[in-house]
């Protein structure tokens, strides 16, 4: 592999190019790339591409490759890794960054600290302008973002910030406390990564300041970290929703054993609560023998009464992500949905009466003398069945967030699932009472 040509690169193409190689010609590719180059093309390398190439080089490259590489990027690398890789990782780092990682590693996994970064320039009030342009061209190198300087006193308390743009237009001699207006935004270390996103899109930032609950300045954030965050989240949520547990690796790089481990669970516990279906359909086996044709609604019952579960929890789980909804807002959406269900089901009910009564009037199929009985029952069944499953869909969120459990986890085969078992006996008894003397 041409080696020069490939350093011309951006690094995540350079991941990219070598991710496709065996693991040998990968290794001998990436000891070739120049240091600076080594650390910014690592972080883009998959949690398994950098185990295994910490794995395989000695620890004097280990140590020259893992204190070039930014904080905040290194806090992410080690949380895919192994305690044991972890260990023997931050041992190879220098005292200082030892210290930034260990300190970064310490707060609560979804805090915005495990994201910050120290690499930022920070200035004193009373400096000039001229002192502070000084001081970027000696520390704007390692910086993670120029877009904004942070003014700190003499306690490191954060009591504003200032666009470079400010400081490039002022005159040299200004000082830098004429130009600060003490109205600035900050983010607690404490703070969790997804209410962080939620400021930094309702303000509209690059990157926030990060401070302590006494308003100590320790880093920064900027929003491409926090994106990566958020698409891990998602991804995760998606999964859950899909019946199938958070995959650690891509679906690519996930063995075929651990993504069978990781989506046998949820089918086993969904086969189980299935096998309640057959118990219910067995409970009114005498209604389906004296009535052979309700059996031939109970595909068009059940999945009815699924796909509305199904759709209301899909908006209520986002609706929960992008912090729209709060559990205070449980009998606002019970009313919405109640109102929803009942159109919904009048809808499909409908529909389902005019289909019986078209099939029976041109005689694709004969539902007998009491066909009219039977697309009564149906309907309504219907409507009672979308409607309760378009509450069950909205509430389980609810539920699930109420006993500490991921919302994301009422997925829509658990509540398709649900409402299969609950819409059969629903059917069931409707049809009984709208039958009852005549077909039954």
């Amino acid at each position: 592999m041409n080696t020069n040509l490939l350093q011309s690169k951006h690094p995540a193409d350079i991941a990219d190019q070598l991710s496709a190689l065996d693991m040998k010609s990968r290794n001998i590719s990436f000891l070739m790339l120049s240091s600076e180059l080594k650390s910014d093309v690592f972080a883009y390398f998959s949690s398994a591409i950098q185990q295994e190439i910490i794995k395989s080089l000695g620890d004097k490259e280990n140590a020259e490759l893992l204190n070039d590489i930014d904080p905040d990027d290194l806090t992410a690398i080690f949380d895919s890794f192994p305690d044991d890789l972890i260990k023997r990782s931050i041992n190879l780092l220098y005292n200082q960054e030892k210290e930034t990682a260990l300190n970064l590693i310490g707060y609560p996994k979804d805090s915005i600290a495990r994201l910050m970064t120290p690499l930022y320039v920070q200035a004193k009030p009373d400096w000039t302008i001229e002192h502070v342009l000084n001081h970027i061209k000696v520390h704007g190198k390692k910086a993670e973002t120029l877009t904004y300087i942070y003014i700190v006193d003499d306690k490191n308390k954060l009591i504003d910030d200032i666009k470079i743009g400010e400081i490039l237009m002022a005159e040299r001699d200004t000082c830098l406390y004429d130009l600060l207006d003490f109205n600035f935004l900050s983010i607690t270390t404490t703070t969790s990564i997804e209410d962080s996103f939620h400021i930094f899109e309702k303000y509209d930032r690059s990157s926030m300041p990060i401070t302590t609950e006494s308003g100590v300045l320790v880093g920064i954030v900027t929003l491409d970290d926090i994106l990566d965050k958020i698409k891990e989240r998602d991804t995760e949520d998606i999964q859950k929703f899909g019946g199938v547990e958070g995959l650690d690796l891509s679906y690519t790089q996930t063995p075929w054993f651990e993504l069978v481990r990781k989506r046998a669970g949820w089918l086993v516990l969904l086969f189980i609560g299935e096998m309640l279906t057959a118990s219910a359909m067995s409970y009114f086996d005498g209604e389906i023998e004296k009535a052979v044709v309700l059996a031939l609604f109970v595909p068009l019952i059940i999945s009815s009464g699924g796909n509305s579960g199904s759709q209301a929890a899909s908006l209520i789980i986002r609706a929960m992500a992008l912090k729209e909804l709060k559990m205070k807002d449980v009998w606002y959406v019970m009313r919405k949905e109640i109102f929803s269900g009942l159109l919904l089901g009048f809808i499909l009910g409908i529909i389902g009466f005019f289909r019986i009564l078209i099939w029976q009037k041109t005689g694709i199929y004969d539902y007998g003398i009491y066909w009219g009985s039977i697309a009564i029952a149906v309907a309504t069944s219907l409507l009672f069945v979308v409607l309760w499953g378009t509450l069950s869909g909205s509430l389980i969120p609810f539920l699930l967030r109420k006993i500490g459990l991921d919302p994301a986890a009422a997925s829509a085969p658990f509540v398709a699932t649900l409402v299969d078992v609950t819409g059969l006996v629903l059917y069931f008894s409707i049809a009984a009472a709208f039958l009852n003397g005549k077909l039954l």
